[in-house]
């Protein structure tokens, strides 16, 4: 997966700095013809039954995307996994340690409908497919979320998915104990058929990569009433990813995502969201801009997109959910 020396000089001459809307950082801006023209020759690829299984509801992700974008990307994650390796190693021997190398850690983040979890999918099973064939394990912060009941007590069930509303203590409790090698370590989860916390467990078993995604996940720490913080699950992360697109697009992905819902999922007896099935087109956008308005527009701007410089590689998408540009910073 060594980068041929004639892709490295067309990438230089056709990348540009871009601050990607925030000053604090440097960046490397390709196009994505340009960002496809670094990968190797990989025997990488996906299937399209495999493809079908891996996309979420009317996300339009293609082979041609995946080849475009998601097998550079691996291919760059791969790089990052081999030197963070010999990092480890050498540091281990410096201190006379004779550990286990802890599991390679990547934070997938974004909006809410832009995506993030067909990326997060789509990397697993890149991943799982690369050299040595990795043992790759996916958790999403959903099962974090603090119980229904819980945020009713606290009077916030109606900001599921701002920061607060997550047991953020045992996220990074979680992300320490997989990091620090433990044989298995439990991780709750969320069913979004009763829009609730259940009593299931998924247990991550010593991975050779753990990817977490969620909303929030690249957050650093918050600062305590003392002026001093504590750890964030970022602190953890080796690789970062955020999937981005104008929030005029996610906003439009969303509505599209939830008319279809009502012929779908929200038309289950058992699902929580069942009375929506049977709205009218226009009571159902009317809903679905409500909350839009009130709970994911502002979470998104207050909350989730601040947290995008943060990332390693930023995905930007055009208005038809493919994949534009990419940002990656600088090392």
């Amino acid at each position: 997966m060594v980068t041929h020396e004639s892709s490295k000089t067309k990438a230089s001459e056709t990348t540009r700095q871009a601050d990607v809307d925030e000053p604090d950082g440097p960046w490397v801006q390709l196009d994505r013809q340009s960002w496809a023209d670094l990968a190797d020759h990989t025997d990488i690829d996906l299937d399209q039954p495999t493809l079908d299984r891996l996309r979420g509801l009317g996300d339009p992700t293609d082979r041609a995307e995946v080849e475009a974008v998601y097998v550079p990307l691996t291919q760059l994650i791969h790089l990052h996994m081999r030197h963070t390796g010999h990092l480890y190693r050498a540091s281990y021997a410096f201190l006379g340690l004779d550990v286990r190398r802890t599991p390679f850690v990547i934070g997938i983040a974004g909006s809410v409908a832009v995506g993030k979890s067909t990326t997060a999918r789509l990397l697993q099973e890149l991943l799982s497919r690369s050299p040595g064939r990795p043992r790759v394990e996916l958790v999403t912060t959903d099962g974090f979320l603090y119980p229904n009941a819980e945020l009713e007590a606290r009077g916030i069930l109606d900001r599921k998915g701002f920061p607060e509303s997550y047991d953020r203590r045992a996220l990074v409790r979680f992300v320490t104990d997989v990091k620090s090698g433990k044989p298995e370590v439990e991780a709750p989860v969320y069913s979004h058929m009763t829009y609730d916390v259940t009593d299931e467990k998924v247990v991550v078993h010593r991975p050779d990569i753990l990817i977490v995604e969620g909303l929030n996940v690249l957050q650093p720490a918050r600062k305590r009433s003392d002026g001093t913080s504590g750890l964030a699950v970022s602190d953890f992360f080796d690789f970062s990813v955020y999937v981005d697109a104008s929030e005029q697009d996610i906003r439009s992905w969303y509505l599209s995502r939830f008319l279809q819902l009502r012929k779908t999922a929200f038309s289950d007896p058992r699902s929580f969201f069942k009375r929506y099935a049977t709205m009218s087109d226009d009571e159902a956008i009317a809903f679905a801009n409500t909350i839009w308005d009130d709970i994911n527009g502002p979470n998104l701007r207050a909350n989730v997109a601040p947290t995008r410089p943060r990332a390693t590689v930023i995905l930007r998408k055009g208005a038809n959910h493919e994949i534009d540009e990419v940002f990656i910073r600088k090392i």
